[in-house]
């Protein structure tokens, strides 16, 4: 029997072997090990003219021709995860079918915008960079074609194509981060909210979170966003009004009590039943706490005169417009039972 030692040649059958698993030929310097390839056997393999090439740090792509798309996204994501210490990430097309394995490591910025399937993002062989989202703790540099993000807390992320993906409004301020370009960021916010792919409050949160709302630019782009986010939500809500039977309001109207003090704008209002409606197109910035306490101040002094207050979101209208249509038409059957509400005076907006 002969034993192998880090010295002892490689037979040409497991090279051949491991260069031909799959239509996915990139593997870590670790796995390439379990399958019995030495370090030196690997570098060997990589010598300049040879039939694999490093793509990146302990990253091997098994044939010596450019990588694929989804064999440089495979490859950031080893790359990112092989050092994590919880072991070795699974080999993309192994048996069973499952997703490979990248703990705390996944797709984010513009690459993650296009897997989503954003129109405006540029395709994936142009990207020079690929971003890889990761732990702020991990001891990583950008190299090659992997480019490290870093966050304190990382997103659930979303499987694409059997890949982790950072979630759109996560992907898209790590996007906004690198850009420079006012009209690059505007064409991506509004894209983000006219393809349903996320709500608006969810972008500016995660652009306050990275501190990215001081940058003029960027502003700019979030009161479009904003501006578009109202105006996809209203048209929802006129189609909830008009899909599910119930009464017309009166759209878009200010309240004042007789001779007295404004009492505030309102999205629609039902005189008869002393329903209003309120659409939460709040934004999670700096001064939130301030615009929620005026929001719930209106809302008491509303219903201490006997208007009865319905809050719906943009996200609620987008995913359950049913339900929310059986809200406003339990608050308005209601109004029966209540005591009649205050007189008070409707204003076109």
């Amino acid at each position: 029997m002969r034993v192998m030692t880090h010295n002892t040649p490689l037979s040409p059958r497991p090279l051949h072997d491991v260069s031909g698993r799959g239509r996915l030929r990139v593997m870590t310097v670790a796995q390439l090990r379990s399958h019995g390839v030495t370090t030196s056997g690997t570098n060997e393999q990589c010598r300049p003219g040879g039939p694999w090439q490093q793509l990146l740090p302990g990253v091997v792509l098994l044939h010596p021709g450019p990588p694929t798309s989804e064999e440089r996204l495979h490859a950031v994501l080893m790359y990112a995860a092989r050092e994590r210490g919880t072991g070795v990430p699974a080999q993309p097309g192994a048996s069973g079918g499952h997703a490979p394995a990248y703990p705390d490591a996944m797709i984010t910025g513009l690459a993650a915008l296009t897997l989503h399937g954003f129109s405006s993002t540029p395709p994936l062989p142009s990207l020079d960079a690929i971003d890889v989202l990761v732990p702020r703790l991990r001891r990583l540099r950008s190299t090659g074609c992997a480019r490290i993000v870093r966050s304190a807390a990382l997103p659930a992320p979303e499987q694409v194509t059997g890949l982790p993906v950072a979630p759109v409004a996560r992907a898209l301020a790590d996007a906004v981060a690198g850009l420079a370009d006012a009209g690059t960021v505007r064409r991506l916010m509004t894209e983000a909210v006219r393809g349903a792919h996320c709500e608006p409050a969810a972008v500016v949160r995660e652009l306050n979170q990275a501190r990215l709302l001081s940058r003029p630019h960027v502003v700019d782009a979030v009161d479009s966003l904003l501006a578009e986010g109202r105006v996809i939500a209203e048209d929802r809500l006129y189609r909830m009004v008009r899909e599910y039977g119930l009464p017309d309001p009166v759209w878009n109207v200010d309240l004042r009590l007789p001779g007295g003090p404004y009492l505030g704008g309102l999205d629609a209002y039902w005189p008869d039943q002393a329903v209003a409606l309120e659409l939460d197109t709040r934004a999670p910035r700096q001064d939130d706490d301030a615009l929620w306490s005026e929001y719930a101040r209106k809302r008491e002094h509303l219903e201490r005169l006997g208007i009865t207050v319905v809050h719906i979101t943009p996200r609620k209208l987008r995913d359950s417009l049913e339900q929310q249509a059986a809200v406003v038409r339990t608050a308005l059957m209601a109004s029966a039972d209540r005591d009649p509400a205050a007189y008070v005076v409707v204003l076109p907006r």
